[in-house]
């Protein structure tokens, strides 16, 4: 009997085979009858017989290492599908999650800056609104001096007023 490897499906498997020495056998001659004759029948139908006991071993053999390959990657499968996947998706979801409330507080962030923004040009507009009121009612009041007759005093005007400028002719 001799045995080789064989590589199925990535798994190596013992092959077992007979070997029939084809050399002269010693009884050839024994029993020129009838005897003779049945002790070849014999020793043929033992040497099928072993052919197939180690055939029959070399198949028992594999069965039993594929069954134990085919449970194992059923281990690593179901550990997989079980254990490895829910984990990466919990994963997936925290992540998602935290980019949401990220997202949520940049926009909240933005909102804010926007609000201020606003708020700071409103306070700036009524800043200008009031200073151009007060030197409209400074222009008046120099007006109402100049009326008056009032000595020394120069001509401001307020270039902001909504007041009609004379035309200056060169």
């Amino acid at each position: 009997v001799g045995a080789k490897q064989e590589n199925v499906s990535g798994v190596m498997l013992p092959a077992f085979e007979s070997q029939v020495q084809a050399s002269g056998s010693q009884f050839e001659l024994t029993g020129l009858g009838r005897g003779g004759q049945q002790i070849q029948k014999t020793r043929a139908v033992y040497i099928k017989a072993v052919e197939m006991l180690v055939e029959l071993a070399s198949l028992q053999t594999a069965f039993v290492i594929l069954d134990e390959v085919i449970k194992l990657t059923n281990r690593r499968v179901n550990a997989i599908e079980y254990v490895i996947i829910p984990r990466i998706e919990n994963t997936i979801s925290y992540i998602n999650s935290e980019l949401d409330e990220l997202d949520r507080e940049e926009f909240y962030r933005l909102k804010k800056i926007q609000g201020k923004k606003k708020e700071r040009a409103a306070n700036a507009q009524r800043e200008l609104e009031r200073k151009a009121a007060e030197t409209l009612a400074t222009a008046d009041d120099n007006d109402n001096d100049d009326e008056h007759g009032a000595a020394g005093s120069s001509d401001t005007r307020n270039i902001l007023s909504e007041q009609n400028d004379s035309d200056i002719i060169f």
